[in-house]
């Protein structure tokens, strides 16, 4: 007997997470024994864009899971020798690690200048230093890396999958759902509860989150050090400022060329577009509606088997996926925030684990435990993407083939809510904002914590629903009360894991959502 698809996929990710933690703990730590000489030449890694020319030089490395130390040398025969010494993480952990150790880096050739670096992921040293990229890719990475990175590379082409099917399902599913209500009339009740929905979830996961980190105080719990934290890798939002993000996504709403939208995956864009074509064809009537709403009804059926065969995949990909980040992460990093990241998990569980399950229980009189066990492939792979985007149609299979709930109202709640509606980052960022001001020894009044609260809302709508998504629109909020922007370098080790958690509640509060408005639709 085959086991049902949550069960694979809870499996699977179980196992993707133990092998990866193992790895991560038995060789998830890297020394060159001796420093490793490169030839000079063209060189181009999976997920470089393009080659790069890389001179002749050598390279000595340190990788753990906490931070990677990077030593580069230029050959002597270069018109300028240097040597570069980067850091790729948190300078928190250079610095405690050169008190406790000492200078860690090896000895230079003579008459070399050395430049200090210090960024905070691989993928900003791939753009900042791509010779330095390189050179540690090929020469530098422990066992763990090496294993986790292939094991990304296989989970990234089964999301690649999905958000390939992403755009054509949501236009064939929403314009099969608009044209099957009938009358424009139920199409604007439909949206005006789904957007009261979106609202009351986002302020209640925010309330909650404010609740969780005053009575933690995680900042002044873990007695972290005032220090001032490396430049976060969301320089290019500063200057920005809500009310110009807030027009952004009005803008978007209309965009210039439905065609681009559609080939560039801008999902506001495509489902404005989609509802406008969708309402007009149900004021035209007759019998180009009727046209309209076969040919649409069969396209959305077609892209539903596709998306049924793809789903198949959902326990091979979550493994690689989960893998890929434990790893490279491993356990150590729960304990570096963890009275931050135990905030975070508490209030994300209250509101996942007791708010949604109480609408669900009390509003669309359904049983959350059930409605849970439904939508468990879709909670799972969101898990393990961290990306509400990539796991829509997951989420959309899920709601109408295991939770009953009817298409013309999921194929419009759940598109709009995968754009607009982020209670997990909503969340995460008033969470995060008040952390940073704890640390930073700054007391927010109750009134700058409304700020907070009112302004995470806002910019939650705006917040894209790719991985570390949060991370850019927290950038407002710490502009709203006057923090600094380069704190967020103070969490960005543990982003990863958190997002993971959020990207669930998230998915689960746009399915919570379906249930809510599917009753009153009935």
């Amino acid at each position: 007997m085959r086991l049902a698809l949550h069960w694979q996929i809870l499996i699977t990710m179980i196992l993707g997470a133990a092998l990866g933690l193992t790895l991560n703990a038995t060789s998830g730590r890297q020394k060159t024994g001796q420093t490793a000489e490169f030839p000079a030449g063209s060189v181009q890694l999976i997920g470089m864009s393009a080659a790069i020319q890389v001179e002749a030089g050598k390279i000595w490395s340190l990788d753990t899971t906490e931070r990677i130390l990077i030593q580069l040398e230029s050959s002597v025969e270069s018109d300028q020798p240097t040597t570069q010494r980067l850091v790729v993480g948190d300078e928190r952990f250079v610095a405690k690690q050169r008190a406790a150790q000492g200078e860690p880096w090896p000895e230079t050739e003579g008459g070399k200048k050395i430049i200090r670096d210090v960024v905070p992921t691989l993928g900003k040293l791939k753009s900042k230093h791509p010779v330095a990229y390189a050179a540690f890719m090929q020469n530098g990475r422990s066992s763990a890396r090496v294993i986790g990175d292939l094991a990304k590379v296989f989970g990234d082409l089964f999301l690649r999958m999905l958000k390939m099917i992403s755009v054509p399902l949501i236009v064939a599913s929403l314009l099969s759902g608009i044209t099957g209500l009938g009358r424009a009339e139920r199409l604007g009740k439909m949206f005006g509860r789904t957007l009261l929905y979106y609202l009351v979830t986002s302020m209640l996961a925010i309330v909650a989150g404010l609740l969780v980190v005053n009575l933690i105080n995680p900042g002044v719990t873990a007695g972290a050090e005032k220090i001032a934290a490396p430049v976060a890798e969301v320089a290019q939002q500063h200057g920005k400022n809500l009310s110009v993000v807030l027009f952004e996504q009005l803008q978007n709403m209309i965009p210039p060329n439905p065609f681009e939208a559609l080939a560039k995956g801008k999902f506001l864009s495509i489902i404005a577009f989609t509802i406008a074509i969708g309402v007009c064809t149900i004021l035209v009537g007759g019998t180009v509606a009727e046209k309209v709403n076969e040919l649409v009804d069969a396209a959305f059926q077609v892209m539903m088997k596709l998306t049924t065969l793809i789903i198949r995949l959902a326990p091979i990909g979550v493994f690689f996926l989960m893998l890929s980040v434990t790893a490279t992460q491993g356990a150590g990093i729960f304990g570096t925030l963890g009275w931050y990241m135990l905030s975070v998990a508490c209030a994300l569980a209250i509101h996942a684990l007791v708010v949604l399950p109480l609408i669900l229980h009390f509003v669309a009189k359904r049983s959350p435990l059930e409605f849970a066990k439904a939508m468990s492939p879709a909670l799972l792979t969101a898990f393990s993407s961290a990306s509400s985007n990539g796991t829509l149609p997951l989420t959309l299979t899920c709601v109408e083939e295991r939770a009953k709930v009817s298409n013309r109202v999921s194929s419009f709640v759940l598109p709009l809510g995968a754009t607009i509606n982020m209670d997990g980052t909503a969340l995460y960022e008033v969470v995060a904002v008040l952390f940073i001001a704890q640390v930073s020894g700054i007391d927010l009044s109750l009134t700058e914590q409304i700020i907070v609260a009112f302004t995470a809302l806002l910019a939650s709508i705006g917040a894209a629903g790719i991985p570390h998504a949060g991370l850019v629109m927290m950038v407002i909020i710490l502009q709203a009360v006057g923090l600094p922007t380069e704190s967020q370098g103070l969490i960005i080790a543990v982003d990863r894991v958190l997002d993971m958690c959020r990207t669930s509640v998230n998915v689960w509060s746009d399915s919570c959502g379906c249930a809510v408005v599917s009753r009153f639709e009935a």
